[in-house]
């Protein structure tokens, strides 16, 4: 009964440390790094500031600010901010919102209506059109919104291309039907927006997907030995583990 009830908290740890294991994988012959959560297990949040109120804007820094015990599962980049790295709209961290929704169109990739917000609650999360969720705002525990949306209930943003010549190293994150599974992807090649909603849509399976950013996508990866640097980033997300659990 002992050896019974302790081969059970392995596997239970064991589904735990896997459930937002990350992988590369090919779609139409590019590499991707895919890293998926299980929100009815895992901790996903948002982090921007330190205690003291000033930008992390890194993943070495974000990762000094857990407790002690508690380690970084995965992150990535989580959406556009400005000079000063304050983010560009929507911003909610731990229930307390920082940043009001953008519903304007304007210049640039988050400008590209119709863009959205990754909403995070409790067990669950949604990518949500960026209006609807003016109109309707859920109780986001963590939320960050970004731009374009890369597709919209099954379909691509109807402004991508097949044949765009605007590649670029790309980041985003979709969530699936049950709400209860969602999907950070990062292109190990430089990718149009057709190509990397359509990973979304028809590899991965979210109806529901939105650019996270371009050029400054950044994925910390510890399983798979990755950890990009680069110039200091704005809101970031990621999933937060017991240390011990995660053999580190």
């Amino acid at each position: 009964m002992i050896r019974a009830v302790l081969l059970l908290g392995l596997m239970l740890l064991a589904g735990a440390a896997e459930a937002s294991a990350c992988r590369v994988e090919a779609f139409e012959n590019v590499p991707f790094t895919i890293c998926e959560v299980d929100l009815t297990q895992d901790d996903l949040r948002l982090f921007l500031r330190d205690d003291r109120g000033r930008v992390m804007g890194s993943f070495a820094r974000v990762e000094e600010s857990l407790d002690e015990g508690e380690r970084l599962g995965f992150a990535v980049n989580a959406g556009m901010f400005h000079d000063d790295r304050s983010p560009v709209g929507l911003y909610i961290e731990n229930g307390q919102q920082e940043m009001r929704v953008i519903t304007s169109d304007g210049p640039g990739n988050f400008g590209l209506l119709p863009n959205g917000v990754f909403c995070i609650l409790d067990g669950r999360a949604a990518v949500i059109e960026s209006r609807a969720y003016a109109a309707n705002p859920p109780a986001c525990r963590h939320a960050t919104q970004s731009g374009p949306m890369l597709v919209i209930d099954g379909a691509l943003h109807p402004r991508f291309f097949p044949e765009s010549d605007s590649l670029n190293i790309r980041n985003g994150v979709g969530v699936d039907t049950t709400g209860s599974r969602a999907v950070f992807a990062i292109s190990n090649r430089a990718v149009n927006f057709h190509h990397f909603g359509r990973l979304f849509r028809d590899h991965l399976g979210t109806p529901n997907a939105l650019y996270l950013d371009g050029r400054v996508s950044r994925l910390y990866a510890p399983s798979l030995g990755r950890t990009d640097f680069g110039f200091p980033l704005g809101p970031i997300l990621g999933t937060v583990v017991d240390a011990d659990a995660a053999g580190r």
